[in-house]
């Protein structure tokens, strides 16, 4: 009961404090809304969180939940530059494929969270799923040996994921 209510604490201060920096500069009555709205909001999607199977919250995992969010930008940053860069270029320097990856996540959720990251970073694109392997398209494949490209195309995301679902 006690890691209920403190996933249920988690989720009501990271909605409610999402609330207060949609809305600032504040109000007295947006404040108390947002506190209602974060409240109601946080028992729907505790049940719900908790029905998925998904891990308790902590600080530990928000912290690093925060730290992929930073390093998913980055590479979404870095791979847009590097897609400019091969459509610029008058000889187009791509050497696209279809490569699969290995991931050592054992949740379901975890192994989307890695998909979807691989298909928002320009260059990839995930294809498939099954059980531990990922079917990616790569742009600029540098390596189809397993390891490797699981390393280059996967390795940061996952990780970090790890750390958060583990």
């Amino acid at each position: 009961m006690r890691e209920k209510f403190k996933n249920f604490f988690y989720i009501f201060v990271f909605l409610f404090f999402f609330w207060l920096a949609l809305t600032f500069p504040l109000k007295k009555e947006e404040i108390f809304l947002g506190g209602f709205v974060s409240f109601v909001l946080a028992l729907f999607l505790n049940k719900l969180y908790l029905n998925l199977g998904l891990p308790f919250l902590s600080f530990r995992r928000i912290y690093f939940f925060f730290i992929y969010l930073i390093v998913l930008f980055k590479e979404i940053a870095k791979a847009n530059l590097d897609v400019a860069y091969r459509v610029i270029h008058p000889r187009m320097p791509i050497k696209p494929g279809i490569v699969i990856i290995k991931t050592n996540l054992k949740q379901n959720i975890a192994k989307l969270i890695l998909a979807n990251s691989i298909t928002l970073t320009p260059g990839t694109f995930t294809l498939d799923i099954k059980e531990d392997k990922l079917l990616i398209h790569w742009i600029d494949v540098k390596s189809s040996e397993l390891k490797e490209a699981s390393r280059i195309v996967g390795e940061r995301f996952e990780k970090i994921l790890r750390k958060i679902f583990n």
